[in-house]
């Protein structure tokens, strides 16, 4: 009998998860991607309101990252119109998916549908079928409501919330959580692309609970509005802060030094490379894993080396089952 497929569980959102699927997709993982749909700007934001709906950006990047089509079809797929003013802003994607909850009456339905036409790698789920609004609460005790004001913030952010606090996920974001061998949270956007997801009550409820080993791919750089001057550290304990727990196992960080003006051209924007002191970490509970994930693009922007970080996934899945004698959990 041969090996199982090791089942992955990715919650994130934004660049960062996309990013991090083209790379995955490549390998033999049985991928869920659980996606936040807590965003409320450009068309995203447009189309929510307009169709009352969970907004479909974040998750047609998720279904473009894993699909296995032709490059001009994903092209197509990701076009934003620019011309017309009714259209102008709104990609093709994100109109089809707005287009397939009409004729479904169902978002995760229309996702599961696309899936099937664009010949996804793996189930893409939101991480609620509805639409949600996230708050978030400043250090002063202020309030700023709404996904996209939020990194418009001056003042560091103590929490942030869900209204409505009490909605539902789908139960197969659940069931695959409880299955999988690891669980991914991140890279993205610590408040307004990851915590948002762990803010779905049973979700995060089911990640602390799950067997499978849960892994934070920290974000390579701090970003203004949400974490500047944050750590390594500052980042899982602003997360286990959220969930209530300290669940999270290893963190992976990036251990290469970005060149300077790399740096230069973040400490415009007031970010900066996010640091980590290992015996702290450690000190957390957490198993530390440096490596080099690190790409710049040629617009000096840093992002996830997707193909470094799957190929190291791939061979510590292979070390830790072998060093905790176990097989890959099976359903």
């Amino acid at each position: 009998m041969g090996k199982k497929q090791t089942k992955l569980v990715v919650i994130g959102g934004g660049t960062g998860l996309s990013t991090l699927l083209r790379g995955l997709k490549h390998h033999p993982f049985d991928i869920t991607a659980i996606v936040t749909v807590a965003d409320d700007g450009g068309s995203s934001g447009r189309l929510r309101d307009d169709y009352d709906i969970p907004p479909p950006g974040d998750v047609r990047n998720v279904i473009a990252a894993l699909s296995d089509i032709e490059p001009l079809v994903e092209q197509m797929f990701q076009y934003r119109f620019s011309a017309s003013e009714d259209l102008r802003g709104h990609s093709l994607g994100n109109l089809m998916l707005t287009a397939l909850t009409d004729i479904t009456g169902d978002f995760s339905h229309a996702i599961s549908e696309m899936g099937k036409v664009l010949k996804v790698h793996g189930r893409v789920i939101p991480a609620a079928n509805k639409k949600i609004n996230l708050h978030a609460v400043l250090e002063d005790g202020s309030i700023i409501e709404g996904e996209s004001k939020i990194p418009t913030a001056t003042k560091r952010i103590n929490r942030v919330f869900l209204v409505p606090e009490n909605v539902q996920p789908l139960p197969e974001a659940i069931r695959a959580i409880h299955r999988a061998d690891y669980i991914l949270i991140g890279p993205g956007s610590l408040y307004t692309s990851i915590i948002p997801n762990l803010l779905v009550k049973e979700i995060g409820e089911a990640v602390v609970k799950a067997k499978g080993r849960k892994i934070y791919v920290c974000n390579l750089m701090t970003q203004k509005g949400e974490t500047i001057s944050y750590t390594a550290g500052d980042h899982v304990a602003a997360i286990h802060k959220h969930v209530g727990n300290d669940f999270i196992d290893s963190i992976l960080v990036n251990d290469e030094e970005l060149p300077i003006p790399v740096k230069e051209l973040y400490k415009e924007e007031r970010a900066e490379p996010v640091t980590f002191d290992v015996a702290k970490l450690e000190s957390m509970g957490l198993e530390v894993i440096k490596r080099d994930i690190a790409t710049i693009r040629q617009d000096g922007t840093v992002r996830h080396n997707a193909a470094n970080v799957a190929e190291w996934l791939v061979d510590y899945a292979d070390i830790y089952h072998q060093k905790v004698n176990r097989p890959i959990i099976e359903t």
